[in-house]
């Protein structure tokens, strides 16, 4: 067989150090760290960065086509239910507890900068890793809980091993809450926990959606026999879903789920029979206790939505500096330079708006004089809302600047895309989450997140980026007019109120950085986030209209 004739092959895009060529991630831990505590964690976070950009990067690409297998009997027809995971996944859980991306965050002597460091550590880690940061979110979740929840027993059980160093010691946390009833409306979950003669707490109900399904320990929610219905009936409880020998005990895998995305993450379909479990807080107001998860899961996401741009973004530049089209290289198109710059100034902005909550989640959970939990229940669902949104925005467009290669499996370019999808769903949808941002200020008021805009525009001092803050601090007022509408006009445009609240955070987030960076940081990077900041302003600094006529009566 004659071989086609050779022609020109287009390089492949390549990664480098990815904590050394993130010029936003090292501008904000600057900003934010003691200069002793950043040349302590340097070389760590170097050392991560080029794991990351390199070994990592190419067992993702080697690893692409595995997924995790499910094998429900065994030869002699006994039940095992086996899930075998990808080589990377079984990697990734070593490094996860080598590197401290739990442990770091409940550091005491890194006292408010444990969350700063925990989640730097996690950005240059999640993109690598084909969503291993799933787990650990909820592993972090199940750390908050069983720290705060006081019950000694399972606290002294569970949390050395959570929060563990050594790989054979670590475990990891699933989170058991969506039923076929209905995903975000958990009150009404219809697993049922009974006593048996020993007085052992045993669950029995079906579990639809349980992601990271192989992990030592969940927690998950059931309502007592003769629990009153709604939320307040329903308690949370702390499974170990296998025994010594690694048999699952009353539980098993119906399936796993064939998913658009995420598909290296083995979520399960389980019917617990009898599972055996333990109350972590009482026997009521089960979904309050497990809110601080949610909370930190949903911070989890925010951040995996920035680091996935990320990855796409420098794929995407590197790629613009190799690929000729039209007698030049695409890096020096003027249309596509432009685009690229549009991604990568969402990409900053959101990133500003995530990091700024990350550092504010710190400041809470160490006490700090200047921490508002308040301004925290507000941006924690308004920051994974619109992270979520920019980051399957940016990936389409990422796709779209490599072509047809964008649109092919094997560049492992299309996974960015369908694995960014589920940021949009997971832990709240946007109209979950919007409603989640109105319930949020009806209970703290919209004056804390107010009197952060505030202070923050009014501490810039750069010249230039005061302008921003000159053009902004009108737009406060209008916002602030926007949530005095009537109750059903209110919701109705939930949506667009949320996405207000997140752009001009972001501006601000971003803002306020620029101008730390112009003293703090060299002057590239100072440059490059003034001009980003700048940009931001003139490209997004406009407000979603509020719906001024019902249409939907029209339409449906």
């Amino acid at each position: 067989m004659t071989q086609p004739p050779l022609s020109t092959l287009q390089t492949a895009p390549k990664l480098g150090n990815q904590f050394a060529e993130d010029w936003l991630l090292r501008a904000w831990l600057e900003s934010q760290l003691p200069e002793p505590l950043m040349q302590r964690y340097r070389p760590r976070l170097e050392a991560l960065g080029r794991l990351s950009g390199d070994e990592l990067y190419r067992m993702q690409q080697h690893d692409r086509i595995n997924e995790p297998r499910l094998t429900q009997w065994g030869p002699w027809g006994e039940r095992i239910d086996n899930i075998e995971l990808t080589a990377l996944w079984q990697h990734a859980h070593t490094l996860a507890a080598e590197h401290g991306l739990i442990a770091t965050g409940y550091d005491a002597d890194l006292h408010e900068h444990a969350r700063t460091l925990q989640f730097a550590l996690a950005w240059l880690f999640i993109p690598s890793t084909d969503f291993y940061g799933c787990p650990l979110a909820m592993t972090d979740g199940a750390a908050r809980i069983l720290s705060d929840a006081g019950n000694t027993a399972l606290a002294e059980r569970a949390l050395p091993h959570l929060l563990s160093r050594e790989p054979q010691k670590f475990w990891t946390s699933g989170q058991w809450m969506t039923e076929t009833i209905g995903g975000s409306d958990i009150s009404r979950t219809e697993t049922v926990a009974h006593q048996d003669e020993n007085g052992q707490w045993r669950l029995t109900g079906r579990k639809w959606f349980t992601s990271a399904a192989t992990s030592e320990i969940a927690l998950t929610l059931a309502r007592p026999a003769g629990s009153p219905e709604g939320s307040r009936g329903l308690a949370l409880f702390y499974i170990e879903p296998r025994d010594a020998n690694g048999r699952l005990r009353n539980i098993e895998i119906l399936r796993l789920k064939d998913k658009l995305g995420t598909r290296k993450l083995p979520t399960a379909e389980l019917w617990l029979n009898g599972a055996p479990a333990e109350p972590v807080s009482g026997l009521e107001r089960g979904v309050a206790a497990i809110a601080p998860m949610l909370n930190l899961t949903r911070t989890w996401n925010a951040v995996t939505a920035c680091t996935l741009m990320r990855r796409g973004l420098a794929l995407t530049g590197d790629y613009a500096h190799r690929r000729q089209a039209f007698g030049h290289k695409l890096i020096d198109l003027p249309l596509h330079r432009r685009t690229l710059t549009d991604l990568n100034t969402d990409w900053a902005a959101a990133s500003a708006a995530t990091l700024s909550m990350v550092a504010e989640l710190g400041r809470v959970e160490h006490a700090h004089a200047e921490a508002d939990p308040a301004l925290l229940r507000i941006l924690t669902p308004m920051i994974k809302l619109g992270s979520a949104r920019d980051a399957v925005s940016v990936l389409s467009e990422v796709l779209e600047c490599f072509g047809g290669a964008g649109y092919i499996e094997d560049t492992g370019l299309p996974q960015l895309l369908r694995d960014a999808q589920v940021l949009s769903i997971w832990e709240g949808t946007t109209n979950v989450l919007a409603l989640d941002v109105l319930r949020a200020i009806g209970q703290v008021g919209l004056e804390p997140w107010l009197t952060a805009q505030r202070r923050c525009l009014n501490e810039v001092h750069d010249d230039a980026l005061a302008q921003i803050s000159t053009h902004a601090l009108p737009l406060l007022e209008q916002i602030t007019a926007q949530f005095e509408l009537d109750e059903q006009r209110t919701i109705r445009n939930a949506r667009a109120l949320a996405l207000n609240l997140y752009r001009f955070t972001a501006l601000v987030a971003l803002t306020r950085l620029a101008d730390q960076a112009q003293i703090r940081c060299d002057k590239s990077t100072a440059a490059r986030l003034k001009a980003v900041a700048l940009h931001f302003a003139t490209l997004r600094m406009r407000l979603e209209p509020i719906e001024q006529h019902v249409v939907d009566q029209a339409l449906f």
